[in-house]
């Protein structure tokens, strides 16, 4: 990150200040780190002391001053150490936003928002992997979209930046809102509107009204670009001051894509139409739902003023994040589908389809699906449904609501389903029987944390 001053730091967060030095000289002290880590602080860091669930932050700023930190943010008096201080503030999470704003601002390049129910953070990296042909980027590493995440995206920007691709998540109404004041993005991306986080937010609508936040701070000749098969999304035609880009597969405006042909496991074949010509692309992931992230890309990289060959290699030069449908070849000649990052409904059935065209036996090891609230019942045993639909031969179904997950797929005929409480359960009796040369998927919620299961069944625990 580029050097603040902590004066610099004090104006941008309103801050009250607590040293043992003499004040002149310690606000001219430079700040080129920012952290919640404690293990990671330095003479030059800034730590901020988070709240959390589990951890308070708090209890680690006298470690911090101990290792002789330049300053620490916090909301609670903690006294510092000689050429150390104390930014005291009523929220440190408010504070850490307007410090990420402030320094935001001191960046005249472009800022592209991000989000969506589902697959946003692949979004995002393709549209990283296209403008990268182009541009230096700065984009968010894995899920950090939310009011720490975005902060410490934006920390990372330094001169030699050109554009940044910013993802924003929420669960609740406001929080995009908040992200959005700091980013100020001139170009707006949303992915699609399905019922992740309706536990929250109550119906589509409102999720479609919590993800239209990200508009509330783009200028009015800024660019939303939307998915045009999404229907919730289609709604906002005409209705949005910004300008209007589509991208689909079945509604063929601006960005579309026709032709589309799976490649085994591994690749998607298709031909990308756009206002600037068409291309032909393997996009390096199956399944539909892959190829509207490489439109999505392409509408950006048009936007951004990327030729149509630099767009072509940004989608085919693409890789995944970890754990977002990974197709793993074992020895055995069993295929492993590893999408554990996270799941909802939409996911769930994405991930089914590209299983469905799986050589061998198909297996799914499905668990459990999370800020569902009332939905929740009801959409485990579609998941089930459509399981069965896809033409899954086994099915393990795991932890909370299995049992209305597994009902579905039993009335709509799969004969071998298996429930478990837990995926240690699964160890202890589903992995037996497991085949040489099945394709299996698995998936669940990010709490199941159901890397370990995949870990199992390539021998590697």
């Amino acid at each position: 990150m580029k050097k603040m001053t902590i004066r610099e730091i004090i104006q941008a967060t309103d801050a009250k200040v607590i040293a043992v030095d003499e004040l002149d000289e310690i606000l001219e002290k430079n700040i080129s780190h920012i952290t919640q880590d404690s293990r990671e602080v330095n003479k030059d860091s800034l730590f901020f002391a988070i709240q959390g669930e589990r951890l308070d932050g708090h209890q680690f700023v006298a470690e911090c001053f101990e290792k002789g930190v330049a300053a620490c943010l916090s909301s609670k008096v903690i006294a510092p150490k000689k050429g150390s201080v104390l930014l005291l503030v009523p929220d440190v999470k408010k504070a850490l936003l307007k410090l990420a704003a402030h320094y935001r601002n001191k960046f005249k390049i472009p800022f592209i928002g991000i989000t969506g129910s589902v697959g946003k953070t692949t979004t995002k990296d393709m549209v990283a992997s296209v403008l990268a042909q182009k541009y230096d980027v700065l984009w968010t590493q894995g899920n950090y979209n939310n009011d720490i995440g975005v902060p410490l995206t934006l920390f990372r920007l330094e001169d030699h930046h050109q554009i940044a691709v910013i993802e924003m998540g929420m669960n609740h109404f406001g929080e995009i809102h908040a992200l959005a004041e700091v980013v100020r993005p001139q170009l707006g991306l949303i992915s699609n509107v399905g019922v992740a986080h309706i536990e929250y937010l109550g119906s589509r609508e409102g999720i479609l009204k919590a993800k239209c936040e990200m508009f509330d701070f783009m200028p009015q000749d800024g660019v939303a670009i939307l998915n045009a098969d999404n229907d919730m999304l289609v709604t906002l035609d005409e209705k949005l001051h910004q300008k209007l880009r589509w991208f689909g597969v079945e509604n063929k405006k601006d960005v579309y894509a026709e032709n589309l042909e799976l490649l085994g496991m591994e690749k998607t074949k298709c031909c990308v139409h756009t206002p600037a010509g068409s291309f032909d692309v393997l996009v390096p992931m199956p399944g539909e739902h892959m190829v509207l992230n490489a439109l999505s890309a392409v509408a950006v990289g048009l936007e951004m003023g990327l030729t149509l060959e630099e767009m072509k290699a940004g989608i085919e030069n693409f890789v995944p994040t970890k754990n977002r449908m990974n197709i793993m070849k074992l020895d055995n000649g069993t295929t492993v589908l590893n999408d554990v990052y996270n799941a909802n409904p939409v996911s769930m059935k994405a991930s089914l389809d590209i299983l469905a065209n799986a050589d061998g036996r198909k297996v799914a090891i499905l668990g459990f699906m999370g800020e569902l609230g009332e939905y929740a019942t009801e959409m485990h045993e579609e998941v089930g449904v459509y399981a069965a639909e896809k033409g899954v031969e086994l099915l393990f179904c795991i932890g909370k609501f299995s049992e209305y997950m597994e009902q579905g797929a039993k009335n709509k005929g799969i004969k071998e389903i298996h429930r478990y409480d837990s995926q240690e359960d699964f160890w202890n009796h589903g992995l037996e029987l497991l085949n040489k040369g099945d394709s299996i998927l698995v998936k669940a919620s990010r709490s199941m944390a159901l890397e370990k299961t995949v870990e199992k069944i390539q021998g590697v625990n």
